[in-house]
This record gives C-alpha cells, sequence and structure tokens, in this order.
C-alpha cells in the first residue's frame, strides 16, 4: 500500500463535470494497493496518516496532526503508484492489485480513517476519470509506503 499524501488548505474531485468530493485545510491522500496487499496494512495506514505531525505549531515546526487540528482528508484511488517505468517509455501497472480487490481495500481504508477519528473523509470515485484539483500548503508531500 502506497500513500501520496499532501497537505492542502483546499483539494477536491470532480467526476463528469459534477463535484463528488471537496475539503478546504487537511490531506489529500493518493492511495494506491499493490498485488500483495491484504488489507492487513489498513489500520496502521489510518492510524499513521491521522497521527502524522506535517501541519505547524506556533513556531512553525510540524508538531500538529490531522486530529489535532479537527481537519479533514479526501482520498483518491491511485492505481498509477505502482507504475513501473524501468523498461521502456511506456509505464506498467501489472504491480498494482485488481481494480475489484483494491476498490474493497479502498473503502476498507476509508472506514478505517473515520474508525480512527477522522471527522470528515471525502473520497474520488474508484475507476472513474477524476479531476483532482488541490493547493498544496507548504509545499509539503510525503509517500506513505506499508
Amino acid at each position: 500500500m502506497r500513500i501520496l499524501l499532501q497537505r492542502v488548505t483546499k483539494g477536491s474531485v470532480t467526476v463528469d463535470g459534477a463535484l463528488i468530493g471537496a475539503i478546504d485545510s487537511g490531506l489529500v491522500a493518493l492511495v494506491g494497493f499493490a498485488q500483495s496487499d491484504t488489507g492487513a496494512q489498513l489500520r496502521p495506514a489510518a492510524e499513521k496518516v491521522a497521527n502524522l505531525r506535517v501541519f505547524p505549531d506556533e513556531k512553525g515546526r510540524f508538531d500538529k496532526s490531522v486530529l489535532d487540528l479537527g481537519a479533514a482528508i479526501l482520498c483518491v484511488p491511485q492505481f498509477t503508484l505502482y507504475a513501473d517505468t524501468s523498461k521502456g517509455r511506456r509505464p506498467d501497472f501489472f504491480a498494482a492489485l485488481k481494480p475489484e480487490l483494491a476498490n474493497e481495500l479502498f473503502e476498507r481504508f476509508l472506514i478505517e480513517l473515520r474508525a480512527v477519528g477522522i471527522q470528515k473523509v471525502e473520497k474520488g470515485e474508484f475507476g472513474a476519470h477524476m479531476l483532482v484539483a488541490l493547493e498544496n500548503d507548504g509545499p509539503v508531500t510525503i509517500m506513505l509506503e506499508f
């Protein structure tokens, strides 16, 4: 499981011209699953994301988490996090989990985020062509792998 986290002042997902998910200050999480993922990493990943101190305190140090601030998370399914570009010029995605299984794990991950205390969890649409807009704050972008 890979999660690319971006601290944002705002983020949104649009599908077919319709806004389907939006947040103000918080995290945008691009989430991808590998063939070897079973779901065992979902709770530890949710806890890490919820408690990761990537927001500044009064001194500007990374000392606050999304939980500390009551901020939101926008999760976007992103199988391309498992692109292999080692051969040729076209990436392959054979390492990514099959869509049906990945969608199930994605939905379970959203449940885990809520279970660890994130009040607002928005999401993109699995398998759809999404337009993801965000305003990266910092910029702060962190890759997590489980």
